[in-house]
């Protein structure tokens, strides 16, 4: 009778522990790229270096407000669907020369949050001109938090 209930207990302890894995599995998110850019900062407004999730027109049109026509007329779209997607938004900051890139190169996502890979792959040094790189994707609307990386 004793080895019956040691052996119930231990499998009862073994059942009842939560296996996160099924939490902790990234898959990918797909993304389309709206536009990158490796402007002078004239065409920015001197946009400080910074990371932003754009979820509704009006702080869209803010950004878009903050950029020259020239450089939002490059833009894959300008009108994003707001109620299905979102924007994720990063700018780099201000180099005394040319050549840099920021990158999004790959958004993943678990059962919490989104998490966005952003990398410099150009390093700059090309040429003796002011600019500010950026990169703009849309992803499928999503509540879960988002992660810069």
């Amino acid at each position: 009778m004793k080895q019956l209930i040691t052996f119930f207990s231990i499998l009862f302890l073994l059942a009842g522990c939560n296996n996160d894995n099924e939490h902790s599995k990234q898959s990918t998110v797909e993304f389309s790229v709206v536009a990158q850019g490796n402007p002078s900062p004239s065409q920015t407004q001197n946009i400080s270096k910074s990371n932003l999730v754009i979820k509704d027109t009006e702080s869209w049109n803010s950004l878009l407000s903050k950029m020259s026509t020239y450089e939002t007329s490059r833009f894959s779209e300008n009108n994003i669907d707001f109620t299905n997607y979102q924007i994720i938004v990063v700018f780099d900051q201000v180099y005394s020369n040319g050549g840099h890139s920021i990158d999004i190169t790959k958004i993943t996502e678990d059962y919490y949050s989104v998490f966005v890979k952003v990398e410099k792959l150009n390093k700059g040094n090309d040429a003796t001109v002011v600019t500010q790189p950026y990169h703009i994707v849309k992803i499928a609307k999503t509540t879960k938090n988002i992660v810069f990386k």
